[in-house]
């Protein structure tokens, strides 16, 4: 660990990270910042840091994470390492990651792919990547004016998963589709109106097949030209007296409902035994 005084919030490398929080920055420079002990982890693990700011107070905490970590590590002051911080109680430990390009190109035979479509709200984003990796599936897609994924929010709503499957940007919904549907995917369109639930196509071996789900705005669901593309239209049962569910939520259900089918078939969806990543 550097064993240099603790610079402030004014450093060159505190602002040069700092100016990471705006998108277009992230963009051009292809870099993001991630933030706490469990995301650092996951980028560390992953390869994909290239540096770490720590607090002065928090080092001799997160010593352990941080001593073999291979790359720079800047003990920073207090102050610093929480300008870099979007939460009101910073914990002390923020990294500046490598920002992966990936394409629906470069997957290899996806069976299980989530397909979000001008999502809005960066915690909803981050928790879709969080449950698309813990369901097993082989990347996401934030396809249309979909929020970017690897802001502050985002990033820290994936819990770390930002670094385990691949997430693609920058697409339009009609390519993102094609895409999917060339790699042998279905794809079924998610709208609460739709006549036929999951529950039914999953007992009808529906969901068996390798699938690309599609998934709306929080607030308008998806256009209908983007529905009327999908081979299979469904939606989520309500059993009780809820309106409508969280758009995560909801995609959540949706993926381990295609999870659990294809598990049950030994099928090699990625997250039961089979499937390579990017």
């Amino acid at each position: 660990m550097a064993s240099d005084p603790p610079v402030g919030p004014r450093s060159a490398r505190v602002l040069a990270a700092r100016r990471l929080r705006r998108p277009a920055v992230r963009r051009v420079r292809g870099e993001f910042l991630v933030e706490g002990p469990q995301a650092v982890a996951a980028g560390l693990a992953a390869g994909a840091l290239r540096e770490i700011f720590v607090g002065s107070s928090a080092a001799g905490r997160y010593g352990e994470l941080v001593g073999t970590a291979g790359i720079p590590v800047r003990v920073v002051s207090d102050e610093a390492v929480a300008s870099l911080s979007e939460t009101v109680t910073p914990q002390g430990v923020v990294a500046l990651a490598e920002q992966p390009r990936h394409r629906i190109a470069d997957l290899d035979t996806p069976r299980l792919v989530a397909i979000c479509v001008d999502t809005q709200d960066p915690g909803n984003a981050g928790t879709i990547v969080r449950s698309a990796d813990a369901a097993g599936a082989d990347a996401v897609v934030f396809a249309g004016a979909s929020v970017d994924p690897f802001g502050g929010k985002a990033v820290r709503a994936s819990a770390g998963s930002i670094f385990h499957l691949p997430v693609v940007t920058d697409i339009g919904v009609a390519d993102a589709v094609r895409q999917i549907r060339e790699h042998g995917c279905r794809i079924v369109a998610t709208t609460p109106s739709a006549p036929r639930d999951i529950d039914t196509a999953q007992d009808a071996g529906e969901l068996d097949t390798p699938t690309g789900w599609l998934f709306g705005n929080e607030a308008r669901g998806l256009p209908r030209a983007t529905v009327v593309s999908a081979d299979a239209v469904l939606r989520v049962p309500v059993y009780g007296q809820a309106e409508s569910l969280n758009l995560a939520v909801a995609t959540a259900i949706c993926l381990y409902a295609s999870a659990r089918a294809q598990a049950r078939l030994g099928s090699g969806a990625a997250g039961v035994g089979g499937g390579e990543r990017l």
